[in-house]
């Protein structure tokens, strides 16, 4: 077979089932070795970096590798948010590149960038492969790196000469994931500092829901009656309606809940890289005792120096420390803090805006296994600080990326076909992958995109007027009708101004079972749960 005939037999070896991309002339070869392959779908997106979301939300969702392709230079560099995502998500991708022939190499060939210096600072490895009988040994290298230890984005390029070349001796078998686990003399240290402890807490990272963890997380907390924190856009990953559930550290996390932190004696850390916005710009953690369980040796030290530090996958760890002996002393404690969670993270019995409104309808109307998929944007805050996550139920991009949420859904959905995906953006990121909605439409893919319309980019806005007030340039947006626009690629839509018309029309979009977009209204001048325009611009004397 050809190197492209190969390269379709090593994503069957893996199971890939679907690979996303916009299709280039310079891998040619490859799509035509997927024409003749049932088994696994492509789905040809409208923009690489729509197409990359696609594959990082599918990983996520699927809990498989995601695949995109994409072409040489131009095709590469759009693909590169989406890059950058599953990198900061520690997200398993393998991204296939184009690239300009080997005689052209070196030359400014047309399209033609170095993209092993491009992606090395941005993915978990780049390789260009200029020997097709090193194909198989690369290409199965890439889907290892992608898996092991902290998952995370590998980007191949392909020389076209190469794509046309036969390969000697094929043979692929699909990757084994490692579980490293802890010692026995980890355990005894992490109980022994567990029993000392007054108020210990555990926060919990996407490592919990990449090793399939979560289960053993609730039985492992219930066991010791420990509290349980979610790391960034991590909220899913412990119910929130649980009693040792006691807050998520985000962006705009209350006061009230920071303050569970800083009481702790003890924190243990896992499966979390304790990044800047879970450690609130790493101000948390100062004072407390650490214990930092992680899979990947690279990720634990770096931004505190722990008391514990053990390299494990997190289910492995959490088997083990089931059988470790406490002593509870801290019930009382805990439900004080379960307590404040619960008081912070309440509705309004009387909605304030559409937005509460909005949530209040999501709450009651999504099935419990729904998938929420979400944009970069302030209208995220309401979603962060009042919905009640159940497990499995979410999937955020931890790097901030806007135009995320719509062709994250997209994979989701592909993912998992039988439960309704719902993506939440504002209306600056929706319009950055808008053009993805076609492809929902062109595949009929079935999943529903609430767009919050407050005609500007609200985040950055809030900071503008809370450091330099009514000094307003660059943030005002069009009153762009997307419920139009959404006709027009063939979807279902409908624009609404309440929150009875937003419940009304999210009914109607669950039982459609269509691409379908709810265009919400909402006041500018509110720029989230807890911050108004007025408020913000007297916010600087």
């Amino acid at each position: 077979m050809n190197a492209a005939e190969a390269i379709v037999q090593c994503l069957k070896s893996e199971d890939v089932s679907h690979v996303f991309c916009v299709p280039g002339e310079s891998y040619l070869p490859i799509l035509d070795a997927l024409f003749s392959e049932k088994t696994i779908q492509l789905i040809s997106a409208r923009h690489e970096g729509g197409a990359a979301f696609m594959a990082e939300g599918y990983a996520k969702a699927s809990k498989k590798v995601g695949v995109v392709m994409a072409t040489r230079g131009v095709g590469a560099t759009n693909a590169a948010i989406g890059i950058h995502t599953a990198r900061q998500d520690s997200t398993p991708m393998v991204v296939l590149l184009g690239q300009v022939a080997r005689a052209f190499r070196g030359r400014e060939g047309f399209q033609e960038i170095d993209v092993e210096a491009c992606f090395r600072p941005i993915a978990k490895w780049a390789v260009e492969i200029d020997d097709a009988q090193r194909l198989p040994e690369l290409l199965t290298r890439a889907f290892r790196i992608a898996q092991t230890g902290r998952p995370g984005p590998v980007v191949v390029a392909l020389p076209e000469d190469v794509l046309h070349e036969q390969v000697d001796h094929v043979t692929f078998s699909k990757t084994i994931v490692p579980k490293p686990a802890p010692n026995e003399e980890d355990i005894q240290r992490i109980e022994q500092l567990l029993q000392s402890a007054r108020r210990p807490i555990v926060i919990a990272g996407g490592g919990i829901i990449w090793s399939k963890a979560i289960d053993t997380l609730r039985l492992f907390a219930e066991k010791w009656s420990l509290p349980v924190m979610s790391s960034f856009r991590r909220h899913d990953v412990f119910p929130n309606n649980h009693p040792l559930y006691v807050g998520h550290l985000g962006l705009g996390t209350q006061r009230a809940i920071i303050e569970t932190v800083e009481q702790a004696d003890v924190v243990l850390a896992i499966g979390t890289r304790l990044s800047e916005v879970t450690t609130q710009d790493y101000k948390l953690l100062s004072t407390q005792k650490l214990i930092h369980i992680d899979i990947d040796y690279d990720v634990i030290g770096v931004t505190y120096s722990p008391h514990i530090g053990v390299v494990s996958d997190a289910k492995e760890a959490l088997s083990r420390l089931l059988n470790i002996q406490l002593q509870p002393s801290w019930t009382d404690w805990v439900q004080e803090r379960r307590e404040t969670y619960e008081r912070v993270s309440s509705l309004p019995s009387i909605k304030r805006n559409v937005n509460e409104e909005m949530i209040h309808t999501l709450q009651h109307l999504l099935p419990s296994e729904a998938i929420i998929t979400n944009d970069a944007g302030n209208f995220a805050s309401w979603l962060h600080s009042f919905f009640q996550f159940q497990q499995h139920t979410y999937i955020g991009p931890t790097s901030g990326a806007m135009g995320y949420g719509l062709p994250a859904a997209i994979g989701a959905k592909l993912a998992n076909p039988h439960r309704p995906v719902v993506s939440l953006s504002g209306d600056g990121g929706f319009m950055m992958t808008i053009q993805e909605l076609e492809t929902a439409v062109r595949y009929n893919i079935p999943v529903i995109s609430v767009v919050f319309n407050n005609q500007m980019y609200g985040t950055i806005r809030m900071y503008q007027e809370l450091r330099y007030p009514k000094r307003v340039i660059g943030t005002d947006l069009s009153d762009i009708s997307f419920a139009s626009i959404a006709r027009c690629f063939g979807a279902d839509s409908m624009r609404v101004e309440t929150g009875e018309q937003f419940s009304s029309a999210f009914t109607t979009a669950l039982q459609n079972n269509k691409p379908t977009v709810i265009e919400v209204m909402t006041d500018p001048n509110v720029l989230s749960p807890f911050l108004t325009m007025e408020q913000a611009r007297g916010g600087k004397q």
